[in-house]
């Protein structure tokens, strides 16, 4: 990659975590507590997009990995008592280990019957959380005490009811996901990833072992969506069954795919935008799913390959 264009990402990238930043300032309080939710489903999106977007698997299963950080984060600081650092790792963990053993069994399949078998245990998993209820009240969910609301960092008391609190820790992590995702696919091991998903015989010829490279990026992908689950659990206190439905897979995979799969600012853009598509449609009419609809439906007739991935096609070639 020439320096003139790494200068470029990186200034375009540094804008960009620069406005979100200075938003917290002068947003009013809705909208921070949007957008503190926003930039978490961003982590989601982003975690996502590494596996649909830049090794081609399209999964309807990721509402697992997003509620196995949420579940794993939330019980262990309702019922154990964890601290929330110890929560959250927790909640990290979990993912990882879900995303492994899921990994290795959806993997054996490809296309259309991979995608239904990520749906199905998904669904399995939304389902345990409705019949343990009594660990996890189902779609009633729990509050998490107030012992989970803060925690000491360093001889400082972090405290998560105050809003801007959770704002900058949403936005760390946000950015700190952006740039793990950046050195990913510009690393040679994200080069072959697209390579698997334009070709990935030609990949097999070429001596790649496809199944380890497809594993490594869905357990990434795993991980990453677990920690949003379970930056959401600690940040707003509440965990739910519903976070499980096919509802939360297919909202990663229209963030990613109105923003651009294979884009690395494209989860973000769509993240907002049909965040506030639903948010101002839902004040003005009870058929706000509807708007959204016709939104999707101009998307694919005049930016087929989302809003950067479009502009990345037509006018911007050296946008990551």
């Amino acid at each position: 990659m020439k320096t003139a264009t790494r200068s470029r990402i990186f200034a375009l990238h540094c804008l960009v975590l620069a406005l979100f930043f200075s938003l917290q300032y002068v947003l009013p309080d809705y909208h921070q507590l949007a957008m503190t939710r926003i930039m978490v489903l961003a982590i989601f999106a982003m975690g996502y997009n590494l596996l649909f977007g830049y090794t081609g698997l399209l999964s309807l299963g990721h509402a697992l990995f997003f509620s196995s950080g949420l579940y794993g984060a939330g019980l262990a600081a309702y019922h154990l008592d964890w601290s929330v650092p110890a929560a959250f790792a927790a909640g990290i963990g979990v993912g990882f280990f879900v995303s492994l053993v899921i990994g290795l069994i959806c993997l054996r399949t490809t296309g259309v019957a991979f995608m239904i078998v990520t749906l199905m245990f998904s669904q399995v998993a939304y389902l345990g959380s409705l019949y343990f209820s009594e660990w996890t009240r189902g779609e009633e969910g729990l509050m998490l005490p107030q012992a989970a609301r803060g925690f000491e960092l360093f001889g400082y008391v972090v405290d998560l009811t105050d809003a801007i609190t959770r704002y900058n820790i949403a936005f760390v992590l946000m950015s700190l996901t952006l740039l793990m995702t950046y050195l990913v696919v510009s690393s040679p091991a994200g080069r072959v990833l697209v390579a698997v998903r334009e070709n990935e015989p030609r990949a097999i010829m070429l001596g790649y072992n496809t199944f380890r490279l497809k594993l490594i990026a869905l357990t990434m992908s795993g991980t990453l969506c677990a920690m949003a689950g379970a930056t959401y659990a600690l940040l707003f206190a509440y965990v739910g069954s519903s976070f499980g439905s096919i509802q939360y897979s297919i909202e990663a995979l229209l963030f990613t795919l109105l923003g651009g799969a294979g884009t690395l600012l494209g989860p973000i853009l769509g993240t907002v935008s049909m965040f506030y598509i639903i948010d101002i449609a839902s004040e003005l009419t009870s058929a706000y799913m509807l708007v959204a609809g016709v939104a999707l439906v101009l998307l694919v007739l005049f930016f087929p390959k989302g809003i950067l991935g479009s502009i990345r096609e037509r006018w911007l070639p050296w946008l990551p």
